[in-house]
């Protein structure tokens, strides 16, 4: 059963910290960029909107190569905001709910089907491996598992930016997407299997994992 739904995936920062010179949606990995990998996965959503800010143009015209029915959010403040503007900017009049995706992030196809397949509110996290995480602070309640807080210092798993929720909730804030949301845990977990390419250690990684055939 479909809900009613909006991706909105956040590309507008600058990726200063993985230096390649390049928004990371346009990071290639195994000669394909991410958010081509992205438009992939997301074949049969229909309402899908990319926040752009650093090269847009560059952004836009790639995107366009593979689907000419995405929405383009611009978030002139790209230097100074975080994803959490972002999303609140594209989730103007967006569906019921919104699926937000950042754009630096590899998801396992499996996995990405279990998120578009996914009924409700959710908050999405990994393994811990990246070089300089978010991570997330968990407990268990009638054999669910709930995001309780954030945390910079500690937390069983590591917060990976993926995350469903009404849209209502996400209309207004800056900083971070889960600024955005932690107003409103705990929030049901849901374990995924991604690589988030923050620095070219996570470059590598990711790479590795791909030419594995998502093995992890």
């Amino acid at each position: 059963m479909s809900i009613s739904r909006t991706v909105i995936i956040s590309c507008a920062g600058m990726g200063n910290r993985l230096g390649l010179g390049a928004t990371k949606a346009l990071v290639e990995i195994e000669g394909k960029p991410l958010i081509v990998r992205h438009l992939e996965m997301l074949k049969d959503e229909k309402d899908i909107r990319i926040v752009v800010g650093y090269q847009s143009q560059k952004v836009i015209h790639l995107v366009r190569q593979y689907r000419n029915d995405v929405t383009f959010v611009f978030n002139h403040d790209y230097r100074t905001t975080g994803t959490g503007a972002s999303v609140a900017l594209a989730s103007r009049y967006a569906n019921e709910f919104i699926l937000s995706l950042d754009g630096d992030i590899l998801v396992h196809p499996d996995d990405m089907n279990t998120v578009l397949a996914h009924p409700n509110e959710f908050i999405g996290g990994s393994i811990v491996e990246t070089d300089d995480p978010w991570m997330l602070q968990t407990y268990e309640e009638k054999g669910k598992e709930f995001v309780c807080a954030f945390s910079k210092n500690d937390g069983k798993w590591e917060w990976n930016g993926i995350t469903q929720m009404k849209s209502v909730k996400v209309q207004h804030g800056n900083g971070h997407v889960f600024q955005l949301i932690e107003p409103y845990l705990p929030i049901p977990f849901l374990k995924l299997r991604t690589k988030e390419i923050d620095t070219i250690n996570d470059y590598e990684r990711a790479t590795a994992w791909v030419r594995s055939g998502f093995r992890q």
